[in-house]
């Protein structure tokens, strides 16, 4: 679920002072996109918002939860955006932030 190896490397890249911060900012934008997914989905922002989701998950490690986003961000732009469940690909952010939290954040 997360690639803690990813998250060992990034607390190297930035430091430890600065770690925190930027696990804060990830959280906080994945957390507005996720939110904006579950009230306002529209077919035409899916592709978009799956490859932010993507791209800013794989810098933090959530390696489950990034690979459903490429493959619904691989739907979407297919013209397939109607056949991405967005409830599996919440579901897996909220796991993966669950125990990242508890492990990283606590």
């Amino acid at each position: 679920m997360i690639d803690w190896s990813r998250v060992d490397d990034l607390r190297d890249e930035v430091g430890d002072e600065d770690f925190r911060e930027v696990v804060d900012l990830f959280l906080d934008e994945v957390d507005e996109v996720i939110e904006r997914m579950k009230h306002h989905p529209t077919h035409s922002s899916i592709e978009k918002d799956l490859h932010f989701l993507k791209g800013s998950s794989l810098n933090l490690g959530f390696a489950a939860f990034s690979s459903l986003c490429a493959a619904g961000e691989r739907a979407a732009r297919n013209g397939e955006a109607e056949t991405v469940d967005l409830g599996q690909i919440f579901d897996a952010y909220t796991q993966s932030r669950a125990t990242f939290v508890a492990k990283v954040v606590s």
